[in-house]
Order: structure tokens, then C-alpha cells, then sequence
């Protein structure tokens, strides 16, 4: 595991280039500056999980603040990169079907990892198939604020699809949270979620398992970055913000986690780069 410290805050990310890290991967997340977990000098663990507080989750759930790279499109499963289910995943590797069918790594990704004060950097190089890309991640730590940077480059002869997301697995307070949105950002009428007249969204009910939850899109405002303030049970909050307005941003939770998901839905010409940032702010200890 890799760290980066503060006075009060470390940051546990998974390494890439360590076996026992990377049987908590799989084909969902990027390997390469994988949020694993964030401790606080006082109140301890402050991330959740879909099978929080399993240590070893399913590699499909992970836990953490874990970023991906999609291979295939929301909603119509659409492959993106892969041809007859071969070729790269972005910030994973190399991927084939085995004997049963199953897609699965056959070569990982091969990361550079730079250390500087407060900073970790993760730096790899793919290509197949005619598509190419180089990939930076900068993960960043100054004080109570985590900040993770993405650089794409398409280095191929084909256009390259970009589908990313975050998934950050915000904790829970007795099975329930609250989040303040953008103030121009809405949601249609669900099961799950009730948004009221201040934009603060909150739970309906408490989820009672891992599969029970509830899955919604946000209806987002056409030029406003997501900023959110999420509830905390040893914290202040905490803020997540981005540079970017999202092209979709689906909320999800179970009986121990909630997520809010912005995407990058986008295709990159060969030359052509795109870059982003997300924003973590952890407020005092409660």
C-alpha cells in the first residue's frame, strides 16, 4: 500500500505494482491511483464500500474513492476499445476472454510511480487495435484537501472513446445521508431519494442490505461543475467537487455506502488531450 500523510489525514493507495494490492483490482476500477482509503488521526477510517467493512470486497464493489475507465457504454453495453472482447482497458491492461469466457487481465497496465512532497503521480502507456493513449494520475494531499487530476493523451491513429466516471463510497450514518447539490441541479420523483426546496437531497428510508438500494440519474444544469456536500458520521462533511460540468450524473446507495458518479462522455481525436480534476474537502472532526 502507498500512503501520503498530512497532520492529520493519510491517504491509503492501492499499488499497482504489488500482488497483494492487486487482488483488490479487477476490471471496474482504474489500478492507478486507486483511493483505497483515507484515515483521520482521530476518528479514524472516514471511506465506506458496497461490502463495507469487509477488508477484501469484491473487486467489482471495491471501497474507497476508485475512479474507471469504462470498456463498454452506460446503458447499451456498447464495447468501447475492445474488439471481440480483446485489446486494452484504460488504467487496467491488456484483456481476453479465458476458457470459460470471461474477460479477464492478461497483461496489467505498466506504471511509473513518481513520489513528491504531498503528491503521488501514476503514469502508463497502452495501445492495440490501432488505438493508443497515455494516461496521468496525480493524487495530491495539502491539509484537509485530497485532490486527484487526470490527463488523457490519444497517442493512436483511431479516435478514442472516453468513458470515465467516479464512484466515491461516501459513509453513512445509521444507513441514512444527506447531500447538498448545485442549486440548479434536480431530480425527477423516486423510491429512493427526496431533494427539497434547499437542494439538500436525503434517504426515504434506510436500506436494509448490499442489495437493497436504490440507483437515480440527476438532472443536471448545463454549464455548473458538480459541487456537493455530503453528511458525515465523524465528520463536518465532506465536499466533492469537479472542474468539469458532467455529460451524467447517477447517485446510487445501499445499507453502507452512497455514491454520486459524475461522467466524461466523450471521444478524443489522435493528438488530441483532455484533462480534469476532482476535489475533496474533509471538514473537522464532528
Amino acid at each position: 500500500m502507498l500512503t501520503l500523510n498530512d497532520s492529520t489525514l493519510t491517504v491509503d493507495i492501492l499499488d499497482p505494482t504489488d500482488a497483494t494490492d492487486c487482488a483488490h483490482q479487477g476490471l471496474r476500477y482504474c489500478w492507478g491511483g486507486y483511493i483505497w482509503q483515507i484515515r483521520d488521526v482521530q476518528a479514524g477510517e472516514l471511506l465506506s464500500g458496497a461490502e463495507y467493512p469487509n477488508p477484501s470486497p469484491r473487486p467489482f464493489n471495491g471501497q474507497g474513492l476508485p475512479e474507471s475507465f469504462r470498456h463498454a457504454e452506460f446503458g447499451t453495453n456498447r464495447p468501447l476499445i475492445l474488439e471481440k472482447n480483446r485489446g486494452f482497458i484504460i488504467g487496467i491492461g491488456e484483456v481476453a476472454p479465458d476458457n470459460a469466457g470471461e474477460l479477464v487481465v492478461t497483461e496489467p497496465c505498466a506504471w511509473t510511480i513518481t513520489r513528491s512532497p504531498g503528491s503521488i503521480e501514476f503514469c502508463t502507456g497502452q495501445s492495440g487495435n490501432g488505438y493508443a493513449c497515455q494516461l496521468t494520475r496525480r493524487l495530491t494531499l495539502a491539509g484537509r484537501t485530497l485532490t486527484s487530476a487526470t490527463s488523457i493523451t490519444n497517442t493512436g491513429s483511431r479516435p478514442l472513446p472516453l468513458h470515465w466516471f467516479a464512484h466515491p463510497f461516501f459513509a453513512l450514518s445509521d444507513r441514512l445521508l444527506t447531500c447538498d447539490l448545485p442549486a440548479s441541479w434536480g431530480m425527477a420523483a423516486n423510491a429512493g431519494y427526496t431533494l427539497d426546496a434547499a437542494h439538500r437531497l436525503a434517504f426515504k428510508r434506510r436500506f436494509e442490505s448490499i442489495d437493497d438500494g436504490h440507483f437515480e440519474k440527476l438532472i443536471i444544469s448545463r454549464g455548473t461543475t458538480l459541487r456537493a456536500t455530503v453528511s458525515h458520521p465523524k465528520l463536518a462533511g465532506i465536499t466533492f467537487s469537479t472542474d468539469f460540468t458532467p455529460d451524467f450524473c447517477p447517485v446510487w446507495g445501499n445499507c453502507n455506502t452512497w455514491s454520486i458518479e459524475p461522467y466524461i462522455m466523450s471521444e478524443l481525436a489522435p493528438g488530441a488531450q483532455r484533462a480534469w480534476q476532482l476535489r475533496y474537502d474533509f471538514g473537522s472532526v464532528a
